[in-house]
């Protein structure tokens, strides 16, 4: 049986530099009727535990460790025997959540995850965080970006460990060279396409920024 994509949305708190808000995290289930990886851990491990339905969890990949990206993925871990993953750029960020706590094992770029027939490749794209990866699937024509790319735009740089520039050029060398029809599956809100997003990310880096 060919993978599919499962959709969860939880919702919780996002922490950093002392501010506090309430989001919606999109948590992405990447499987068949047997196993499968999660992207995302947000918030609540028992509704991501149900959703499997039974299948065993192959791996719990963290597009970056955001306390709201990864705030369940201990729990995940520990209820289902999964390894968490994470790109070691985002390890001072991790900490500030799970200090007592490592991933399992480290994403690369390049590196490819096999689940269920289906290959997921590892982009490493900072600049919302240093260590933010998405996710391609070329058999599924989609790109898990995480909050590096949202309908609407790139992903937010105002804070700590974050840089404008750096997720641009993120966005220009690993995600519009994919093929236009690519969907994007956001660590928030809507999905879109690539080629939606095109026109005004390229608009925007002709004037520099």
């Amino acid at each position: 049986m060919a993978a599919r994509i499962d959709h969860l949305v939880t919702s919780g708190t996002f922490a950093l530099d002392g501010g506090e808000w309430d989001v919606d995290n999109n948590v992405w289930i990447v499987g068949d009727d047997t196993e499968a990886i999660v992207i995302d851990a947000a918030h609540d491990a028992a509704a991501i535990e149900a959703a499997l339905n039974g299948r065993t969890l192959r791996a719990i990949v963290c597009t970056h460790a955001h306390n709201d990206h990864i705030d369940a993925a201990p729990a995940l871990a520990d209820a289902t025997g999964a390894p968490i993953l994470l790109h070691p750029d985002d390890l001072p960020l991790w900490k500030q959540t799970h200090p007592d706590r490592l991933p399992d094992g480290e994403l690369a770029d390049g590196q490819e995850l096999q689940i269920a027939g289906t290959t997921l490749q590892v982009l490493h794209t900072p600049g919302h965080a240093p260590g933010a990866v998405c996710l391609y699937a070329p058999e599924q024509a989609t790109v898990f970006t995480g909050d590096t790319l949202f309908q609407g735009g790139p992903g937010a740089t105002g804070r700590s460990f974050s840089h404008f520039p750096t997720i641009v050029a993120s966005i220009r060398d690993r995600l519009l060279t994919l093929p236009p029809e690519t969907t994007v599956r956001t660590g928030h809100g809507d999905s879109t396409t690539i080629g939606a997003e095109a026109p005004q990310l390229e608009e925007w880096i002709a004037r520099g920024h």
